[in-house]
């Protein structure tokens, strides 16, 4: 060191005033010339050795620390026992810095979102609430899950027997959870991004042009035509409840088109709830009493009086082996058909708060296993129960029709009219959250046209007008809910069961040869094949045996 650092040193050191804490304590002390500070030697010049006392949280600040170490009078040992300071203070900047970033990050793991809201979200019926929770999203699940497909469950098994029955349906029950776990996770895939539904997961994962071709069509079929069927058996329903109740109450009885209109005037009125959280109490009312007419269609079907012909063998022992095969892969496509609700998961998910803390997928997958325990309390014990009640005796309408057509007892006729009453209101809550979406794309056209929240006119409007072309859709066409095996095979098998492994394929990219590899890759392989043999079979099956059509001619 020259001479000049030297003198420069000292002035520094004698120029430096006291700290306030310490003035009123230390006594008045001369100024002390310092000696020359010696450079170290050269094969230990590379590190300080003043930078050992800097803890290891400091790393960030242990060049400043070490020259205000050398450089500050009351880091004597004199001066820090008088002060007692701790030995991790370094610079009278460093601990605000550091307590302001630990506040920061605190604020952020509490009540701070990580992703960033388009503003445009906030016009949006999925997107524009999202102070949802756990009980919101199990809610949300069951309705969505529990649905009219359900009351095929006992036919399919007169074509696929108890044991192969009940294993298809515990394999499909699996699968599925494990598919909507995966689209819960990847649901915010990337920091800061939230997906909004499951077309722009699609895009995500294969591309802008490759996702929207390969999902829409069939979300649009699960939507639109899940609505389609639910105007269809919710009138049907309200008609079973009226027999049931009052058949000979006037002379001249409503027709079904009159039932269904019935119905949609309903539908009307709820689909002008805003937004989807807007619709939690719906969802509630919906999931109960879906929970409620499966239990009562078990029960009824258990306790009731068998026939003495009734016959669980096999409904294609006699026909060919061809008839046979399309017979059962029909029947798998029912069974697939009835797990439903996996086009509405990342909108559900939406709802949802995302913190760093507790990021929405957590939530969102305690309500799903909350839902799937209740649905798995539904769905095996209509299937074995109702299968175990009628057995080959089975109605081709599923087995709410059988229950109308057979001997009752009056207490088991008071049940079963209430029956349909839970059916349809079931139904009209379903309408609502698988309306929900399209009213959501709807208004992203209308916004992203005009650039502005579409008005409470507007959504009048379009939303009339979308429960009007569904309802003229269910009464021109009804015999769309007996194609139950073909939508199955040509709609839900992808969508449900295939496509949610290749999108975790691609956007969590599971190391190549592992467990995880190789069972996403069987799986998505597995379904697709199982898609198109399902889709196959429900033609081979229409052409067997024919199809009624009837327009404008809906029936109970």
């Amino acid at each position: 060191m020259t001479e000049r650092s030297r003198a420069l040193v000292e002035t520094e050191v004698e120029s430096t005033p006291a700290t306030p804490e310490c003035s009123a304590v230390l006594p008045l002390q001369p100024r002390v010339t310092k000696p020359p500070i010696a450079a170290p030697p050269a094969e230990s010049r590379t590190r300080d050795t003043t930078v050992n006392v800097v803890s290891d949280q400091h790393n960030d600040l242990r060049t400043l620390g070490s020259k205000f170490a050398v450089a500050s009078p009351w880091r004597s040992p004199a001066n820090k026992a008088a002060c007692r300071l701790s030995p991790n203070f370094i610079t009278p900047i460093g601990t605000p810095i550091h307590r302001t970033f630990h506040s920061l990050q605190h604020y952020l793991e509490e009540v701070g979102h990580t992703t960033t809201l388009n503003v445009r979200d906030t016009w949006l019926p999925l997107t524009e609430s999202r102070n949802g929770n756990m009980v919101y999203a199990a809610f949300h699940n069951l309705n969505a899950m529990i649905g009219y497909q359900a009351i095929f469950l006992p036919f399919a098994f007169m074509y696929l027997g108890w044991t192969w029955g009940l294993t298809v349906l515990s394999l499909a029950f699996a699968w599925q959870t494990y598919t909507k776990w995966q689209l819960i996770m990847m649901h915010e895939s990337e920091p800061g991004k939230r997906i909004r539904n499951y077309i722009e997961l699609s895009q995500e994962a294969f591309g802008q042009t490759m996702g929207w071709q390969m999902t829409l069509p069939a979300i649009l079929n699960l939507t639109v035509g899940t609505s389609i069927g639910l105007v269809v058996v919710g009138g049907g329903a309200l008609e079973l409840f009226y027999i049931s109740v009052c058949s000979k109450c006037v002379d001249t009885p409503m027709t079904m088109i009159e039932w269904c209109m019935v119905f949609s005037a309903l539908c009307l009125i709820l689909v002008q709830l805003p937004n989807m959280n807007s619709i939690a109490g719906v969802s509630l009312a919906g999931a109960t009493m879906a929970v409620l007419y499966t239990t009562l269609i078990w029960m009824l079907s258990v306790f009731k009086k068998r026939p003495h012909d009734i016959s669980y063998a096999l409904a294609t022992e006699e026909d060919s082996p061809l008839v046979t095969t399309f017979a059962v892969l029909n029947a798998i496509g029912i069974i697939t058909f009835a797990f439903r609700g996996h086009n509405l998961v990342l909108e559900i998910q939406g709802t949802l708060p995302s913190t760093m803390k507790e990021p929405s997928s957590v939530s969102m997958w305690n309500g799903a296993k909350i839902a799937y325990l209740v649905l798995g309390l539904c769905y095996f014990p209509l299937a074995i129960g109702g299968y175990r009640g009628f057995g080959n005796k089975m109605l081709d309408s599923g087995i709410l029709y059988s229950l109308h057509a057979a001997e009752l007892s009056g207490t088991a006729r008071s049940f079963l009219a209430l029956t349909f009453l839970f059916v349809m209101f079931s139904c009209l809550s379903s309408f609502q959250i698988f309306s929900m979406p399209v009213f959501d794309m709807m208004e992203q056209l209308y916004t992203g046209k005009w650039n502005k929240k579409c008005n409470p006119y507007i959504r009048l409007i379009t939303r009339s007008v979308y429960v009007l072309v569904v309802f003229f859709v269910a009464i021109a066409f009804p015999f769309l809910t007996s194609l139950a095996g073909l939508i199955g095979g040509l709609n839900s098998i992808p969508v449900t069961f295939a496509i949610p492994c290749f999108m975790w394929l691609k956007i969590r990219r599971p190391y190549r040869g592992s467990f995880t590899w190789y069972l996403n890759w069987f799986l998505a392989v597995f379904g697709i094949v199982m898609s198109c043999l399902v889709t196959a079979a429900g033609v081979g099956v229409i052409v067997h045996r024919g199809i009624k059509l009837e327009f404008f001619k809906p029936h109970a």
